[in-house]
């Protein structure tokens, strides 16, 4: 027995010695990305950063998979011990957490198709629909500079991927980042000189203080003794900005260095809070309200028009027909709708045919509801006696009109308030579209949340919004309800 507890205890102190870091690999090279040969593992030029960082500090590391906006409200929540995936160090930032000493400095890349000559620069972006990522520094520059129609992308390649297909004029992002995934593409090219300039920075929680002055000291020997450099030059990562960053670096004092990292978080007073919650609804209501408005009326418009087609087809046309309704039916109501975008949206391209994501995004929240809608229209003309076909056709109307004026109003009556929840559910569905860069209600409020780390106060608020979205409508549906004849 004292044998065992003598080993367990070792082990206990191992485990403890974890240094669990945040990150995201889905596409994140050269930072962290799955090993192509091996990808139940991660490499990456920050992966090697990490572990010799771990070493240093006589702690093993361990990577905690994270979506990349998600990186501080995860770290502060306390999912992991430290966030290091190319998070550009800023005094929003800093507000919510602590930063290390900079690790890597470099600028923003603009990339246009090689075709293109008239973009040559920031100043001739006006007017243009520009990619980047969100949250990101090259957002911040973009969206300050004016007249620049911005689309902010949670991964990477999505947005060359863009660029390529016609989406976009442009992508500014990280010299990184373009490195890995912009220049390879032959049908691409670097439009003007490097824009701006930005520090990545390791983020620790505010009340990790110890944690923090261990970080620092292990980044000054990695970059006194030139592990950094080395670690650059093998990912083809060193450039003139962190050579000059790492000579500064190494001549400050300890002092000095902590002054730079080290940032008061700003007191704000209730009334500060409410105006800031004023300001974050008008530009909810603004930029994301509308949007979803068109575009859930628009995808229940299609819904209803094909839905309708696809009971009728069911229940009125010979066997052939009917079977290819039902396959579409069961196809649609089987698979995610999130699958089905994505398939639309990124699929498609590549047979020749590309959306804005606009169409995008109505033909799949409007046809996946389209299989829904058919079974609630199927269940309303079934619900019809048979015997009013029969008296339609005994007056001499064709089957078709019968099935026109007798049928499918008395249908749509029954079929009302379904279809009406089909509705309401369709708009908080339309939150989907956010993935292929719609710019909706939960687009705008992820990136006001990622902007300001408040996802409670700005989440309630938009969920509210969506709330009173349905209110005008629900009521629509129980006054048409009372309008139309039951029969």
């Amino acid at each position: 027995m004292c044998l065992l507890l003598a080993l367990l205890v070792p082990i206990g102190a191992a485990r403890a010695k974890a240094l669990t870091w945040g990150a995201d690999s889905v596409g994140g090279a050269p930072y962290v990305f799955q090993d192509p040969a091996h990808p139940q593992r991660v490499i990456g030029f920050e992966v090697d950063l990490v572990r010799r960082l771990a070493a240093l500090l006589h702690r093993r590391d361990q990577f905690v998979q994270t979506s990349w906006d998600a990186l501080i409200p995860s770290l502060n929540r306390g999912d992991f011990d430290i966030a290091v995936n190319g998070i550009e160090i800023t005094a929003r930032r800093a507000r919510v957490v602590n930063f290390s000493i900079p690790y890597y400095a470099c600028s923003e890349t603009l990339m246009v198709r090689r075709s293109n000559q008239y973009i040559t620069g920031l100043a001739s972006l006006r007017g243009k629909i520009v990619g980047t990522l969100q949250d990101s520094l090259a957002q911040t520059i973009l969206t300050s500079y004016g007249g620049i129609h911005v689309r902010a992308y949670t991964g990477q390649i999505t947005a060359y991927q863009d660029l390529l297909n016609g989406r976009l004029d442009a992508v500014l992002m990280d010299a990184p980042i373009a490195d890995y995934y912009g220049k390879p593409f032959h049908r691409l090219k670097v439009a003007g000189g490097p824009v701006g300039h930005m520090l990545y920075g390791i983020a620790v929680r505010k009340a990790d203080g110890q944690l923090l002055r261990k970080i620092n000291a292990a980044l000054l020997k990695m970059i006194r003794d030139g592990t950094l450099k080395a670690i650059y030059r093998k990912w083809n990562l060193w450039n003139v900005q962190t050579a000059e960053l790492f000579k500064k670096l190494s001549q400050r004092h300890s002092g000095e260095l902590a002054k730079f990292t080290r940032m008061v978080k700003a007191h704000r007073t209730w009334q500060q809070r409410l105006n800031d919650y004023l300001r974050d609804a008008g530009i909810l209501i603004r930029y994301g309200l509308p949007m979803t408005i068109l575009l859930s009326v628009l995808s229940m418009g299609v819904a209803i028009i094909v839905g309708l087609s696809l009971a009728i087809c069911r229940v009125y046309t010979p066997w052939p027909m009917a079977a290819m309704a039902r396959i579409y039916i069961e196809a649609f109501r089987g698979t995610p709708l999130l699958i089905q975008l994505y398939l639309i949206f990124f699929g498609l391209p590549t047979l020749g045919v590309r959306l804005s994501p606009f169409v995008a995004g109505i033909a799949g929240l409007g046809l996946n509801y389209a299989a829904y809608e058919a079974e609630n229209f199927r269940a309303g003309i079934l619900s019809i006696p048979q015997a009013q076909m029969e008296a339609g056709l005994s007056l001499g109307l064709s089957r078709w009109q019968v099935i026109r004026f007798v049928i499918v109003p008395q249908a749509l009556r029954t079929c009302l308030p379904p279809v009406t929840n089909d509705f309401i559910s369709l708009i908080k569905d339309s939150s989907i579209v956010s993935v292929i860069s719609m710019v909706e209600l939960t687009k705008v409020y992820g990136e006001l949340a990622a902007t300001y780390y408040n996802y409670i106060g700005l989440g309630l608020l938009t969920a509210a919004i969506y709330f009173l979205i349905g209110l005008p409508f629900v009521q629509l549906s129980r006054w048409l309800e009372k309008r139309l004849p039951a029969s």
